[in-house]
């Protein structure tokens, strides 16, 4: 397990998702390593670039992986239609004579959540609230996977490729240390075309949104796959303003129960016990919250992957099922209440072919198509004089600091790392200089 010591070294995450710590995912029987080239969000480059730009590398990660790990299939899947990666990937893979396969998938949204993947490339469906390994497979995105390769140069995960893109002079991939402002990298790619916008941290389907304050301090983190620059009065600042209780009325007044939030639902279509019109349903019907958190209709809502096909491709009365799941989600982790429905493997949906959803219809149905097609090809590097890292920028624990306020760092130096016995990551300093410790985080400015 050299390798996976390794990477718990490096403070590897999942770079484009929730950040879980990739040494913990490389246990148990693992039948299949995926790595997610798909890059299904609109709008993001950044796998896109590794697999052009770094694809020996990859390559040679993920058969060590699979080498060490005694892994029999070792697959990249990605889209057919990313002609110039296909052809990158597939000349590493010949060169090195390496075990590893393509796998090419449609251009549909989400091709690139995990569960979608796995079925894609694997047939299997993973069990209901449960994560791939149960269904024998583990899946990391390019970006993780090139984490990785560092790792086993002993190199740490000190610095982010991301996107930028949208309302900004020059859309352009990014490599910057981990915790430069996003101030920062808006002027590396030539700063907004309009003096007021709106900010998305992410893809435009799945991402955070953030208005023009909160970005005023907000930091590339170890997740952040892009930054997406909007118009003021788009569709995600309009759907930001809604509060709640507006949400749940609308739910009341205006769901039709026409289904085609469910029959859109990825996760329904793959056998998932997942109906998001009678989670609506039982909203608008209202009632007291002990008892709705009771009901196996309201606690399937766990089982909800929050990609937002429902209320941006699907809702024809622009309802928020996404955004009801995702509450009730957080109400049920808050109560401790766990999925109890069945976790056995499900029966896809025979339509389920027919219903996925086209890319170029999940970038219109969120106000992004006329950026759709542009093309981001450059890379820009940078490595700004101050930088501030969040001790919690992954699943689990924050990093404990193991650096005194005032101590003079080196870019790649440990300094916080995993609280024993807890599932986390370490953190190293990505520019040298001095340390300050703040509240949650760790600035160092360099002297």
């Amino acid at each position: 397990m050299e390798l996976v010591e390794k990477i718990r070294r490096a403070g590897v995450v999942g770079c484009g998702g929730a950040g879980f710590p990739t040494h913990a995912k490389l246990k148990g029987n693992i039948e299949y390593f995926i790595v997610n080239g798909a890059e299904c969000e609109p709008l993001l480059w950044t796998d896109r670039y590794l697999m052009r730009n770094r694809a020996p590398e990859l390559v040679e990660a993920v058969a060590a992986l699979a080498a060490e790990l005694s892994i029999p299939n070792a697959v990249i899947g990605l889209k057919k239609t990313y002609d110039l990666e296909i052809a990158a990937l597939q000349a590493a893979i010949e060169a090195q004579h390496a075990p590893v396969r393509l796998h090419l998938l449609e251009s549909f949204y989400p091709a690139g959540d995990e569960q979608t993947l796995v079925y894609e490339v694997t047939g299997r469906v993973v069990p209901p609230a449960s994560i791939p390994i149960s269904a024998g497979c583990v899946v990391d995105n390019a970006a993780t996977v090139l984490a990785i390769a560092d790792a086993m140069r002993g190199e740490p995960l000190t610095h982010k490729y991301l996107t930028v893109n949208g309302l900004a002079a020059h859309p352009t991939v990014l490599r910057v240390p981990v915790g430069t402002s996003w101030r920062r990298c808006l002027e590396l790619a030539g700063g907004p075309t309009e003096s007021k916008y709106f900010l998305v941290s992410g893809g435009p389907m799945m991402g955070k949104l953030c208005t023009m304050a909160e970005a005023e301090t907000a930091v590339v983190t170890k997740t952040t796959s892009g930054i997406l620059v909007l118009p003021e009065n788009g569709w995600h600042a309009n759907q930001s303003r809604l509060a709640v209780e507006t949400m749940l009325h609308r739910a009341a007044s205006a769901c039709i129960q026409c289904r085609s939030c469910t029959e859109l639902c990825p996760r329904h279509l793959l056998g998932h016990p997942l109906e998001p019109h009678r989670i609506m349903r039982k909203m608008a019907m209202g009632g007291d919250m002990d008892a709705l958190v009771q009901d196996p209709v309201i606690r399937a809502a766990q089982l909800c992957c929050e990609c937002g096909i429902c209320e941006t491709a699907a809702c024809p009365m622009g309802l928020q099922p996404r955004k009801i799941n995702a509450l009730l989600k957080k109400e049920l982790a808050a109560r401790k209440l766990r999925w109890e429905g069945p976790k056995e493997p499900c029966e896809p949906s025979p339509e389920r072919e027919y219903r996925k959803l086209p890319t170029a219809r999940a970038a219109a149905s969120t106000g992004v198509y006329e950026f759709y097609h542009r093309e981001v090809r450059e890379l820009i590097e940078d490595e700004p004089d101050c930088v501030e890292l969040p001790l919690s920028m992954h699943i689990g624990a924050p990093s404990r600091p193991v650096v005194r306020d005032g101590q003079t760092v080196t870019c790649g130096e440990l300094i916080a790392e995993i609280p024993e016995g807890a599932l986390g990551a370490n953190l190293h300093a990505s520019i040298s200089g001095r340390a300050e410790l703040l509240d949650g985080r760790i600035r160092i400015t360099k002297q």
